[in-house]
């Protein structure tokens, strides 16, 4: 029952992640996400398959022992269970310094984490750069400090655990005193009083287990308000029922920040994506190009301002249906270790073998596909490993061609891409594009100017907007960038 519970619990919190909006994991770090759903979930499990029961028993125990001795001698039973209601109140009042010292031992843990991970995922710039001594004095320290916490935690716990064993015994010495007094007065026989200090030998033993297991379950609370954080974070909902007319994308007055500290992205901004049209928002590094995309997805909602699709506000309909009509195609793409096939039919879960194929063909896959050992059925590593970035863009592509979808974002698709890897990626864009609301962010303006509309966004503002045409001879923002790219293009090593 315990360990299906528990498994009810993981589950739920999955779930429960699932739901979360983006900007919930834009707060919070990777390595403290996972430090919750594997520790902390652990942690809450063996409290309920092993403390609590064991708790239980040891009340049940002690309440039977507790009123057998009242029932042999009520005097001589409150001499030696006096302690026992103290004990437990130091216990109880040790609460306040545990939890703050566990957060900070917490805390440290998942900095050590976060140092790993980086160490792992940068390994080659630590390597390249010949920082890895830096590094390393760097991480030991982190890897100190935690030790140092770590040990903080466990005294806040061990010393009022100590304080109240200390006080338990106690009842012990003052059993003695009352004993003797008693045989002394002829109130009870010396035989009495000797069952009576042999049965007080062995009754702390449950008492002092109750004690560690009132302390663990107090530890667990920490983990266990951690995992209650993810049930308080207010999930993205809306409407399932999404009937737009036609795909049009509308920014009406959009305001948006990634936090209540930080400085909008997005100021007022307003224009229209048309279906069927390609749209560029461009601009300087950090204008907001990529934010309008991630917006008309919903992966974030506006502070200020409508986003529409088809006439209908975004906000209002539910992030996995909404996506139903999206085909997102990002410059860092991410795969699974798992086949080509798998991967693309990530696209459409119900795609069949030749859907797939179909798709990958579309893409330009076929060319590297043909050179794995297995063709579709070849592993390709961890997040791609085994491909260069123009065969896993294209896997990208090929996924997004078997979605189907109405409207399609493309974020820096061809970036990083050499000249082979980019004219088989956009041959592959440019079926996937074909009459659908098309919404490109790139920084070459060679693939800009074959866009239907440009909007230039600078500071979190749209300072022009128009065809690319149109809006060279203006001579204004775009005309200016399309100059430095070209001087830019003519430099020479």
């Amino acid at each position: 029952m315990v360990y299906r519970e528990s498994g009810a619990q993981r589950v739920a919190l999955a779930e429960r992640l699932r739901r979360l909006p983006l900007s919930f994991f834009g707060r919070r770090d990777p390595a403290d996400l996972t430090e919750t759903v594997m520790t902390d979930v652990t942690t809450v499990e063996h409290v309920m398959s092993h403390v609590l029961p064991e708790l239980w028993g040891a009340y049940i125990s002690t309440a039977v022992v507790a009123v057998a001795l009242l029932i042999l001698d009520w005097r001589l039973a409150a001499a030696s269970l006096w302690t026992v209601p103290v004990a437990f109140a130091v216990l109880f009042c040790s609460r306040r310094l545990l939890r703050p010292a566990q957060e900070r031992a917490r805390a440290e843990a998942v900095a050590v984490s976060v140092g790993i991970q980086e160490a792992l995922e940068c390994v080659r710039e630590i390597r390249a750069t010949n920082h890895e001594d830096e590094y390393m004095a760097r991480f030991g320290a982190q890897m100190d400090e935690w030790e140092r916490r770590q040990s903080l935690s466990e005294a806040a716990g061990a010393v009022p655990m100590g304080v109240a064993q200390a006080l338990m015994r106690l009842g012990m010495a003052t059993t003695v005193v009352a004993a003797a007094a008693l045989v002394a007065a002829g109130d009870i026989g010396f035989l009495e009083a000797f069952v009576f200090m042999l049965v007080i030998a062995r009754i702390y033993a449950p008492f002092d287990q109750a004690l560690m297991m009132v302390f663990e379950l107090f530890a667990s609370r920490v983990a266990a308000g951690r995992m209650a954080s993810f049930q308080e974070e207010p999930v993205a909902e809306g409407s399932t029922d999404f009937l737009p007319e036609g795909h049009d994308v509308e920014f009406d007055s959009v305001t948006f920040s990634y936090g209540p500290d930080t400085p909008d992205v997005l100021r007022d901004v307003s224009f229209t994506a048309r279906e069927g049209e390609v749209t560029a928002p461009v601009g300087p590094s950090g204008g907001g190009k990529s934010t309008c995309t991630r917006l008309a997805a919903r992966f974030w909602d506006p502070q200020g301002g409508t986003v529409r699709v088809g006439g209908v506000d975004v906000a209002g309909v539910d992030p996995e249906t909404l996506l139903g009509d999206f085909s997102v195609v990002f410059q860092d793409v991410l795969l699974f270790d798992d086949t080509v096939m798998e991967n693309i039919r990530l696209g459409r879960s119900d795609a069949t073998d030749d859907e797939v194929l179909a798709a990958a063909a579309a893409a330009n896959c076929d060319g590297f596909v043909g050179r794995l050992t297995e063709g579709c059925a070849t592993r390709i590593g961890e997040n791609g490993s085994r491909l260069s970035g123009g065969e896993r863009q294209r896997i990208s592509i090929a996924r997004a061609l078997l979605k189907d979808a109405p409207v399609v974002l493309l974020d820096e698709a061809t970036a990083s891409l050499d000249v082979e890897s980019e004219t088989e990626v956009q041959a592959a864009l440019s079926r996937l594009l074909a009459g659908r609301t098309v919404l490109v962010i790139a920084h070459r303006m060679r693939t800009v100017r074959g866009a239907d509309k440009v909007v230039v966004l600078s500071g979190g503002r749209v300072v022009e907007q128009g065809t690319p045409d149109g809006l060279l001879a203006a001579d204004g923002v775009f005309a200016r960038m399309v100059r430095l790219q070209e001087e830019a293009g003519a430099w020479r090593l």
